[in-house]
């Protein structure tokens, strides 16, 4: 069995207070890969990046004073139609997942994909858990199904997966 790990594909970080015009154009294709997932009796994990209304007072909103993903809020829930999606929904309160990570260790899948937002952040903090917890599971990142709100960001991070022995396809291919 395979897995699909979609992060933090939520209203906040694509049309909401932290939404960018590139994670609008993901919806399609993580839907196709999804369906995908699904008509082969795969496991399909959701991330939901989680906070409280004390957001602004915690280190990370500090540093980044945008009140995003307040637990059930319009901004909180996944975005369009990977909302309608069945699979597992795993919280987190911060950019790694421990509960995703102990997942992993207990379930054993032949390969882990994972797609979502935003690449430089999460989806790199997630793909290094993802390849620590399951160390000898292949791990792939779709740079097609992932996106930054800056590029050169996007493309470190992609770099950095790639040193980590995280394989990245379609690398240049989002616009297609």
């Amino acid at each position: 069995m395979n897995c699909l790990i979609v992060v933090d594909y939520q209203v906040d970080f694509v049309i909401g207070s932290l939404g960018f015009r590139q994670a609008v154009q993901l919806e399609e294709r993580i839907s196709k890969k999804i369906e995908a997932y699904i008509k082969n009796q795969d496991q399909v994990i959701y991330t939901l990046d989680s906070h409280d209304e004390a957001y602004l007072s915690s280190q990370e909103g500090k540093k980044l004073p945008v009140k995003h993903c307040i637990k059930n809020t319009d901004g909180w829930v996944r975005y369009g139609k990977i909302a309608d999606y069945p699979g597992l929904v795993i919280e987190k309160d911060r950019f790694g997942s421990t509960e995703l990570f102990n997942y992993l260790q207990q379930n054993t899948f032949d390969q882990i994909e994972i797609v979502g937002l935003v690449t430089n952040i999460c989806v790199l903090v997630n793909a290094v858990l993802v390849k620590t917890a399951a160390k000898e599971i292949p791990v792939t990142v779709d740079a097609a199904c992932t996106a930054s709100y800056n590029q050169l960001l996007h493309e470190k991070a992609l770099d950095i997966m790639e040193e980590l022995q995280i394989h990245v396809v379609n690398r240049g291919k989002r616009n297609e």
